[in-house]
């Protein structure tokens, strides 16, 4: 079947267009009883923001959805090395035009050119581990992808941000940096955004608040190892752990744990009954971008470079998770959280850890 990419293919007579139904406005004239209007020359385009999705599946297509509801562009660029399924996605969230805020949806499987002048690239794109396949040699296979994706982004995009979502985010944030060249501000990984927000809606829901409420971060390497700070957690204010202690309650640390797993292990439930995560995470991309573009500086655990923060030596460029006040600049600073003995030394192993990974990439 022929592509058809307007109704001119469709035999739509050439006249029949945007000007047959409606008469231009001369912009050039001025108001003959006004001498303090600027000159026509003097008048700027209207500022858009454009963003760039690279990757449509579950999670790219949750994102861009995502976006597209809540008005965060003005263009939106898609990327997928799989042609059809990239066209059909495009298509979709084309014909859904009458409902949604205007916004240009471009699409390519190579042409990075679409992506031009981009405000925040996002990378959803990444290989799947195969079975019995060792952690570092998959992360080498995506290595391997971010080569053909994050130089192409930069070139098209320099003064960009660049968020990346693709697992393991940590490390893949890290060598979206070296291949990108930016600043280490406009490079920034979903991290354990979402980790923080099952945390709370776990602590919000045992509690009957609403989970906006509650304040409570999970930091450190993205995954099975992330650190709960409890000793941070408020809810409506309320210190939580110093107020159990005031009022005598007692609780065990093991419980804590028991909870730290089951935020993490929420994650495998959702990919045990479904397939897949994909909503969540296009919630979590959708407000970073929020944020970002629209320079709400909130604060949002993302992983960054972490050298030189909660005694993380300056030697080692490791990305990892910290609440961080994000704005249009990208990292705007990194929040001075009170961490315990222990959560500190879970967070600096959770450095070793990606340290360790990443020493063996050669960027």
């Amino acid at each position: 079947m022929k592509k058809i990419s307007s109704l001119s293919d469709l035999g739509l007579h050439s006249d029949v267009s945007h000007s047959f139904f409606f008469k231009p406005i001369n912009s050039t004239t001025a108001s003959s009883s006004s001498s303090t209007l600027l000159p026509s020359s003097s008048v700027a385009a209207p500022r858009t923001t454009k963003i760039t999705v690279v990757g449509v599946g579950n999670v790219g297509m949750a994102i861009a959805q995502t976006i597209l509801t809540q008005d965060l562009c003005d263009a939106l660029s898609l990327l997928d090395a799989n042609p059809d399924k990239l066209r059909g996605e495009m298509l979709d969230l084309q014909h859904a035009a009458a409902f949604l805020p205007r916004t240009k949806i471009l699409s390519s499987s190579s042409d990075y050119s679409i992506t031009a002048h981009s405000d925040l690239c996002i990378v959803t794109a990444g290989a799947r581990q195969l079975v019995g396949e060792s952690r570092l040699n998959l992360v080498q296979r995506n290595v391997e992808m971010f080569k053909n994706i994050v130089p192409q982004l930069a070139r098209w995009s320099p003064d960009a941000l660049l968020l990346v979502v693709s697992n393991p985010v940590d490390v893949l944030t890290y060598v979206a940096w070296k291949l990108s060249g930016f600043p280490a501000a406009r490079v920034i990984g979903s991290g354990t955004n979402l980790d923080s927000s099952r945390f709370r809606f776990l602590l919000a829901d045992h509690l009957e608040v609403n989970a906006q409420d509650v304040q409570a971060y999970m930091v450190g390497e993205h995954g099975d190892s992330s650190v709960a700070l409890w000793s941070s957690i408020t809810v409506a204010g309320v210190p939580v752990l110093s107020s159990l202690e005031k009022n005598q309650i007692a609780y065990e640390e093991e419980a804590l744990e028991r909870i730290r797993k089951a935020v993490v292990e929420s994650a495998y439930e959702v990919i045990r009954l479904k397939g897949y995560t994909s909503w969540a995470i296009g919630y979590s991309a959708a407000s970073l971008a929020r944020t970002l573009l629209r320079d709400q500086r909130s604060i949002h655990p993302v992983s960054l470079l972490a050298r030189g923060f909660y005694g993380i030596p300056d030697d080692k460029e490791v990305f990892l998770s910290l609440p961080a006040q994000l704005g249009r600049g990208g990292v705007l600073g990194v929040t001075n959280v009170h961490l315990t003995e222990e959560e500190a030394r879970c967070l600096q192993q959770s450095a070793d850890t990606l340290w360790e990974i990443q020493q063996q990439l050669g960027l």
